[in-house]
């Protein structure tokens, strides 16, 4: 079987001689009347009328004087029907190939052909080619799903090819788009305004991770990449605006899992004049919205779990939740007994835990067994240092956090709005973070400068695109269509490029 260098080297010799024919294989125009599936849909209204189409070519069948080329655009597939006696012979300089040329195009090749729309004698819809254009040269070959292409690392690595071969995977990243246009249309019509907020921060907040840090030339300054939109969006409640909401990037600087890579899509949602139990009814909404317009249904077997997100959903409080799993109250407990708590449940125990981190460590085992669709409620206030406390029960805060499948897929707080109540929070947070906390929060003093102007009461909300790998059921590299992997170049390429130094 010849190697990769081989039928490269083939293709590189046919892309020669098609450039001595004076052919351009690479020509900037293009013309397309019809896609490939609107033929084959509309073939009662379109048989025998002239239609010019274009795809990849998937394979090619030659017999004498006639040949069938199979072509495929973002539509569907289509037979190509070249007959000697009707095709248009070679027309360099509009780079048209004739039968006799047809032995220097390979599959993958992208072609242009203009004919009418026909059956075949077997039937087969087809256009039969009167003029066949060459619009791009393939120099590799494309795998089929008969080679094997299977191969989780190459897979990633080379997600063009994965999405050829794997039309399934193209597919998941259909709806990856309907699920973020869908979100948008959602708040659009509940009359949010889309504001693009920076990546780059002098101080990053909104969330307990990690950040990643780059360097600016241009003020000679280190900026932080954005683990949160939130305190940006919040700047906008206080600035006038009242609905208000990005999708974007955002950047931690953690491991990755099955559930979080290091960067991913995100969404929040700020709403002035609401409180969170309003944010509850809103995001249920929501998500019922959106997961129907991605994938027709609310009912979903995800894993071991049989969710079904129109039926009512529950609320659990959260100190009752611990204490009924773990024996303790989390309001009234000791570390010791909070690390007593995670060693007994063979849970991570680190050096530098404190009370809020093994706390929230001992609701996420709890959280893993959970169907759901559960609203999380009355967060404790010492691991919700953003959120409002509620009135009649100080010690807990107005969040909630719903629960799905096993992870926690979205979080909404009444905001919090007291300047004085929240640098009392981020002195707190920077003093674990200077103990050597890293994922705890920056004193943010310019965010506290803009609470003292004033913010009116306002409901928050946060989700990830993780709410989208859990209900299309894979994780997340395979959620994405680029995961970052470690750079390495295989030996395959560097034997093809020798003169290149490539490490």
């Amino acid at each position: 079987m010849p190697t990769l260098k081989e039928l490269r080297d083939e293709r590189l010799r046919k892309l020669d001689q098609l450039k001595q024919l004076g052919i351009n294989p690479y020509p900037a125009q293009t013309k397309r009347t019809h896609t490939l599936n609107q033929i084959t849909q509309d073939f009662d209204q379109l048989e025998n009328t002239e239609v010019t189409v274009v795809g990849r070519i998937q394979n090619i069948r030659k017999f004498g004087k006639i040949a069938f080329v199979v072509v495929k655009d973002q539509s569907g597939e289509l037979q190509l029907f070249l007959g000697g006696d009707t095709l248009a012979p070679l027309d360099a300089a509009n780079g048209i190939v004739g039968l006799d040329q047809l032995p220097l195009l390979d599959a993958g090749d992208f072609v242009q052909a203009t004919g009418p729309v026909v059956k075949t004698k077997t039937g087969e819809i087809s256009v039969k080619v009167h003029q066949l254009r060459l619009l791009a040269k393939s120099l590799r070959p494309m795998p089929t799903k008969q080679d094997g292409f299977t191969n989780k690392e190459e897979r990633f690595r080379r997600r063009y090819v994965d999405m050829n071969v794997n039309q399934d995977v193209k597919q998941r990243f259909v709806r990856r788009s309907k699920f973020w246009q869908a979100t948008r249309d959602f708040l659009n019509q509940h009359d949010f305004t889309e504001v693009n907020t920076p990546v780059l921060e002098h101080t990053t907040g909104g969330a307990d991770a990690n950040p990643f840090v780059t360097h600016m030339d241009a003020l000679d300054q280190d900026f932080y990449l954005r683990i949160s939109h939130e305190l940006p969006l919040k700047r906008l409640i206080g600035a006038g605006f009242e609905k208000v909401y990005d999708i974007g990037p955002r950047f931690r600087n953690e491991n990755y899992s099955d559930e979080h890579l290091p960067e991913h899509v995100a969404m929040e949602w700020y709403w002035a004049y609401a409180d969170w139990q309003q944010g509850v009814e809103f995001q249920e909404a929501l998500f019922k919205y959106v997961l129907e317009q991605t994938f027709g249904r609310l009912q979903f077997k995800l894993g071991n779990f049989d969710v079904d997100l129109s039926k009512d959903w529950e609320r659990w409080d959260y100190a009752e939740t611990i204490q009924k799993h773990y024996g303790i109250d989390p309001f009234n407990c000791s570390l010791d007994e909070v690390k007593k708590a995670l060693q007994d449940n063979k849970l991570e125990v680190e050096q530098t835990e404190n009370k809020a981190r093994g706390i929230d460590k001992l609701w996420k085992n709890v959280r893993k067994d959970v169907a759901g669709p559960v609203w999380l409620v009355n967060t404790p206030t010492f691991v919700s240092p953003l959120a409002k406390t509620n009135p009649d029960r100080p010690e807990t805060t107005q969040r909630a956090q719903v629960v799905i499948a096993g992870s926690e897929l979205c979080n909404l707080f009444s905001e919090l709005n007291d300047p004085v109540d929240q640098l009392d929070r981020f002195v707190e947070q920077q003093g674990m973070r200077d103990a050597g906390d890293d994922e705890a929060m920056m004193l943010d003093i310019d965010f506290v400068e803009m609470l003292e102007y004033g913010m009116p009461p306002a409901c928050g909300l946060g989700f990830s695109e993780r709410v989208f790998w859990i209900f299309e059921g894979v994780t997340a590299r395979e959620g994405v269509p680029f995961p970052q992997l470690r750079h390495e170049i295989d030996e395959v390429t560097k034997s093809i490029y020798p003169d290149l130094k490539l490490q």
